[in-house]
């Protein structure tokens, strides 16, 4: 008997009848129950997990690698400029002893909540004084070329109470901090040393820096206890964007970006 050219499509050939014994096989166990097929995530919880992980990863790197700092004052002119933005090293310290000249972030001995940026200027066990702006180490005048002094200065600046400071001996575990904008930093002259437990890290480069403009328009401030205050807010931010962008060729020192800090 003669098959058709239609029956001999519905007859399966050899090699397609071993890929079906084939996949059979696969989905069978060793007692020869048929396996359950696996189970694939679903996107929504590849996403959550994918998110939950690029936030544990960022909280590890803030805390114990790199953090980014803004400087919002002037009192390291002109190593540092208002509106840079630094990158700091975190665990740096935790291999190697700070060293003088060293420009580090701490916690404001006498606020913690808030961040300071200084330079190193006496380590443990050094003897220094300050006579008419020039800082002496065991005696010896401190070079430092990059020394300003912009500002009231002396007694009439709250933030520099002496252009000469008396001789002092900077004890075990603490360190001296002056900032190189000597007329306009509030620094271990006013509030004494600084305590090595007290350190976040070392200012490693500027990844950033906008040149502060009083045009700007301002950010609105969202309160949770006044969510009214909230409506606005995104409108204030694109406003901001808006002029940022209009004007980002005039604020961006793009000179800086790249730049190490030392």
């Amino acid at each position: 008997m003669r098959r058709s050219a239609k029956d001999l499509k519905d007859v399966p050939t050899t090699e397609e009848r071993q890929a079906g014994e084939a996949g059979t096989e696969q989905r069978r166990d060793r007692n020869g129950r048929t396996a359950a097929p696996a189970r694939q995530k679903s996107f929504a919880r590849e996403l959550v997990e994918t998110i939950v992980l690029a936030l544990v990863l960022a909280m590890i790197i803030k805390t114990f690698v790199i953090q980014a700092f803004k400087i919002p004052s002037g009192s390291m002119l002109n190593t540092l400029q208002i509106g840079d933005h630094i990158l700091v090293n975190k665990f740096i310290y935790r291999f190697t002893d700070p060293v003088r000249g060293d420009i580090i972030v701490f916690l404001y001995p006498e606020d913690e909540s808030r961040d300071f940026i200084k330079r190193i200027i006496g380590l443990p066990g050094d003897a220094l004084e300050i006579r008419d702006r020039v800082v002496y180490i065991n005696g010896k005048p401190l070079k430092e070329p990059y020394t300003i002094f912009q500002g009231a200065g002396g007694f009439g600046n709250p933030h520099t109470p002496f252009e000469n400071f008396p001789l002092t001996h900077v004890p075990e575990g603490k360190y001296f901090m002056m900032g190189d904008n000597r007329d306009s930093s509030m620094d271990s002259r006013a509030w004494g040393f600084l305590d090595r437990s007290k350190i976040r890290g070392k200012a490693l480069i500027i990844y950033w820096s906008w040149r502060p403009d009083p045009n700007a328009p301002e950010l609105a401030s969202c309160s949770l206890s006044d969510p009214v205050s909230c409506v606005v807010l995104p409108w204030s931010l694109l406003k901001l964007w808006g002029y940022n962008l209009v004007h980002l060729a005039d604020r961006v020192r793009w000179d800086r970006i790249g730049s190490l800090v030392r």
